[in-house]
C-alpha cells in the first residue's frame, strides 16, 4: 500500500508543477497595450497580415516576437545645416517636422529605424529646396519653404507607412555681413519712414491751415455780405418811412391849403417880402400868382386904411 501512496502524491505533484508551468507560460505570452499602441506580430519570423491592440492580446511565448508601434503624432528635430541658396548666400537652418504612423506593418517592415531615415532624407531636401531659391526668399517665403519640405518629404516616407503632418523651420541665420546689411537697411527704412511721416505732417498742417483760413475769409466775407444787406435793407425801410412822411405832410399841406382863404395867403406872400428884403436872404422864387395876390392886397390896403375917401370916391 505504501508504493501506492507514493506514486499518487508524485504524480499529483508533478500535475501541478506542469499546470504552474502552463499558467506561467500563459501568463508570460499575456500583453497589455494601450488606445495608443499597436503591436506587430512576428511568428516564427513571419509577420502576422495585422497588428494587435489595443487591449489585452496574446502571443505565444517562445514563437511570437511583438514590436510596439506609438501611433501617436510625434516630433523630431532636424539640426542646423549649412544650406547654399540660389544667389551663393551661405545660411544655416533647422526645422522640426511633425509625424504620424498610419501604417504600423509598413513602418516596421519596410524601413530598419525610420526616424533615422527621416531625418536623412530631411536634411538632403532642405538643401535642395534652399538651393533653388535666393537669400531673400529664404528670409521671407518661410511658409513657402515648410510647405514644399513636407509635399517632399510626404512623398519618401509614405512608402514607410508614415505621414509628415508638418514642417516647421525654426531658425534662419544667415552671414554675419548680410546681417549687418539688413540692419543698415532697416535703419535706413525707419529713417526714411520717419521723414516721409514728417513731411506728411507738415503737408497735412499746411492744407488744415489753408481750409482754415479759406473758411475764415469765406465766414469773413459773408458776414460782410449780410451786414450790406441788412444795412441797405434799412435805407432802403428808412428811405420809404422818410417818403411815406413826405407823402403825408404833402396830404396834410394840401388839405390845408385848400381850407386857406386870399386874406391868409396874402398875409403869407407878405412875410415872404419882408424876408426877401432882409439884406441876409437868399434869392428866392417868385410864382405869378404871388403878383397876382400882391396886386389884390395893394387894391384892398387902401380900403382898409382910408375907408372915408373910400366913400367919398363911392359918392
Amino acid at each position: 500500500m505504501l508504493p501506492l501512496q507514493v506514486d499518487v502524491t508524485s504524480i499529483i505533484a508533478a500535475l501541478i508543477v506542469i499546470v504552474l508551468f502552463v499558467l506561467i507560460i500563459l501568463i508570460s505570452g499575456l500583453r497589455v497595450l494601450r488606445e495608443y499602441e499597436r503591436g506587430v506580430i512576428f511568428r516564427l519570423g513571419k509577420v502576422l497580415p495585422k497588428e494587435k491592440g489595443p487591449g489585452i492580446i496574446f502571443i505565444i511565448p517562445f514563437i511570437d516576437r511583438m514590436v510596439k508601434v506609438d501611433l501617436r503624432e510625434d516630433y523630431f528635430d532636424v539640426p542646423h545645416q549649412r544650406c547654399i541658396t540660389k544667389d551663393n548666400a551661405p545660411v544655416d537652418i533647422d526645422a522640426i517636422i511633425y509625424h504620424k504612423v498610419i501604417s504600423p506593418i509598413d513602418s516596421v517592415i519596410k524601413v530598419a529605424n525610420w526616424r533615422l531615415a527621416a531625418v536623412g532624407i530631411a536634411q538632403t531636401t532642405l538643401r535642395s529646396v534652399v538651393g533653388d531659391i535666393n537669400l531673400d526668399q529664404v528670409l521671407a517665403e518661410r511658409e513657402k519653404i515648410n510647405t514644399v519640405l513636407q509635399e517632399k518629404l510626404d512623398e519618401v516616407t509614405a512608402r514607410w507607412g508614415v505621414k509628415v503632418t508638418g514642417v516647421e523651420i525654426r531658425e534662419i541665420l544667415p552671414p554675419t555681413s548680410v546681417l549687418d546689411a539688413m540692419i543698415r537697411q532697416m535703419e535706413a527704412e525707419r529713417i526714411r519712414r520717419a521723414i516721409v511721416t514728417e513731411a506728411n505732417g507738415k503737408r497735412e498742417s499746411a492744407i488744415l491751415i489753408a481750409e482754415g483760413e479759406k473758411q475764415a475769409m469765406i465766414t469773413k466775407a459773408e458776414a460782410k455780405r449780410r451786414a450790406l444787406s441788412i444795412r441797405a435793407e434799412g435805407s432802403k425801410q428808412a428811405m420809404i418811412l422818410r417818403a411815406e412822411g413826405y407823402a403825408q405832410a404833402l396830404e396834410r399841406i394840401v388839405s390845408v391849403a385848400k381850407t386857406v382863404d386870399e386874406k391868409t395867403m396874402a398875409l403869407q406872400y407878405i412875410e415872404t417880402l419882408n424876408k426877401i428884403g432882409d439884406k441876409n436872404a437868399r434869392k428866392y422864387v417868385i410864382p405869378s400868382e404871388a403878383l397876382e395876390a400882391l396886386k389884390q392886397i395893394g387894391r384892398g390896403i387902401p380900403r382898409a386904411t382910408n375907408p372915408g375917401k373910400q366913400e367919398d370916391s363911392a359918392k
